[in-house]
């Protein structure tokens, strides 16, 4: 084994720091890093099933857990046999945390033992948890956590991730500046920070002139992008930069975005250049405007059904992916209604639903809750109405000429919509040409052309 393993739980900006971690941490061949997440509780379990089971595999390993779980409850974790070290996602970028002895950080350092850290911002959120860590639950090293508030940079070397060296995921934008009432991940990331332009164009020619044909834009709230960079750049404007300075990139995506904040010049580059894929991942979370308020989300139902139908006049290939929370606090039959309706009438073809899960330290937590069985119910109506909603897409599509990337040895890979495709003999990397033939077991089978 050469340099770590690497678990990865969560997102695709998750996905792209681990891969950053897996250079950082080269050498260190004893190290298990479980990137965590806690989006959800479920999540959070996962993670420590995680541990556990990678533990069981390698007892002699030492295991470091990092990312949102770790920096929202570090000693929860500490507190594992299990665990080695508790790594914030500030410090998940210094190369001493890896070490199995690190440097001792002096008074001026940002991390800080048990979870406390440089003074927060004006204007910082309170914290998630009535109690504050204690470094004397698990020892002084065990646990390298700062105030992740506090950090007004982001990717300090550009995170940068891939797919098989065929897709690279690109970190723009990190933590976020508003406060949905369900949601946790702000305490894990921090506030919203961009990367400069400059970095990030130089990082994507450096990508493609390596040989990936394809790249994915990531963030936590990525169209916040830009207000605290000077001149307040736009997403928008980034793309634009990106698809004129770097023209030997074949394809470019965004992971998941904001529908409300999709401005004009946005929507042109989405629906009227070629080499943006025609695929938009929305955060859009409900169907019910009183739900949708109760979360403090931004936008409205018929905004939601709106965007879609715009993108979809001008570019009527573009394929829609949504998130979509089933049993929201207060959500009567009728709402949850409204967001099973949702899935057709946004033409949602790749849904991801989560049931809703109370995060203590959010509003949506002290909130009248539904039924659990009521939630578990409605979450898979959803799932039932997007599987159909894709399985009719994936047909649809059969007869068509799909431009794949190829992933996988085994000639798998992705349409321009994001379908999942099989084409057999591709060579990994390459971007094929492939009659689609059939659907099978909810994959594309696609015939060289």
């Amino acid at each position: 084994m050469s340099g770590p393993e690497v678990i990865t739980l969560g997102c695709r900006l998750n996905a792209a720091e681990s891969e950053a971690m897996r250079l950082l941490a080269a050498g260190e061949d004893d190290l298990i890093i479980v990137n965590s997440c806690a989006v959800t509780n479920e999540a959070v379990r996962q993670t420590r099933q995680a541990i556990r089971k990678a533990k069981r595999a390698r007892p002699d390993a030492r295991v470091l857990v990092t990312g949102c779980a770790a920096q929202i409850e570090p000693e929860r974790f500490a507190a594992m046999p299990e665990v080695t070290r508790v790594v914030g996602n500030r410090e998940k970028f210094d190369a001493d945390s890896f070490l199995s002895s690190p440097r001792v950080r002096g008074e001026g350092d940002h991390a800080q033992h048990g979870g406390g850290g440089s003074s927060a911002p004006q204007e910082a959120p309170p914290p998630p948890f009535e109690w504050s860590p204690s470094p004397a639950t698990a020892g002084e090293e065990k646990i390298l956590v700062s105030d992740i508030m506090a950090v007004r940079e982001t990717a300090p070397h550009l995170v940068t991730g891939f797919s098989e060296r065929a897709r690279a995921f690109v970190e723009v934008q990190n933590g976020c500046d508003h406060r949905c009432t369900f949601c946790i991940i702000p305490y894990g990331r921090g506030n919203s920070r961009s990367v400069p332009a400059g970095l990030v164009i130089d990082r994507i020619k450096a990508l493609a002139d390596a040989g990936f044909r394809e790249v994915v834009l990531t963030g936590v709230d990525l169209t916040s992008y830009g207000p605290d960079l000077p001149g307040s750049p736009t997403l928008g404007q980034l793309v634009e930069r990106i698809l004129k300075l770097v023209p030997n990139l074949a394809r470019l995506r965004l992971s998941s975005i904001d529908s409300i904040e999709v401005d004009d010049q946005l929507f042109e580059i989405i629906t009227g250049e070629p080499r943006f894929m025609p695929h938009l991942h929305l955060s859009l979370q409900a169907g019910d405007d009183m739900i949708l308020k109760r979360m403090k989300r931004r936008h409205s139902r018929s905004q939601a059904i709106a965007i879609v139908e715009r993108l979809k006049a001008k570019r009527p290939d573009i394929a829609i992916g949504a998130d979509l929370i089933a049993g929201f606090p207060t959500e009567t039959d009728e709402m949850a209604e409204n967001s099973l309706k949702l899935v057709d009438e946004c033409d949602i073809v790749m849904g991801h639903i989560f049931p809703f899960s109370p995060r203590r330290g959010t509003p949506a937590a002290r909130m009248p809750q539904v039924d659990a069985s009521r939630v578990k119910e409605r979450a898979r109506r959803l799932r039932e109405a997007s599987a159909r909603r894709k399985a009719a897409w994936l047909q649809s599509l059969v007869g068509t000429r799909q431009q794949v990337l190829v992933e996988r040895e085994d000639g798998t890979g992705h349409g321009e919509s994001f379908a999942p495709v099989r084409v057999e003999g591709a060579r990994v990397g390459s971007i094929a040409s492939a009659v689609i033939a059939d659907v099978r077991d909810g994959q594309l089978i696609g015939e060289a052309a």
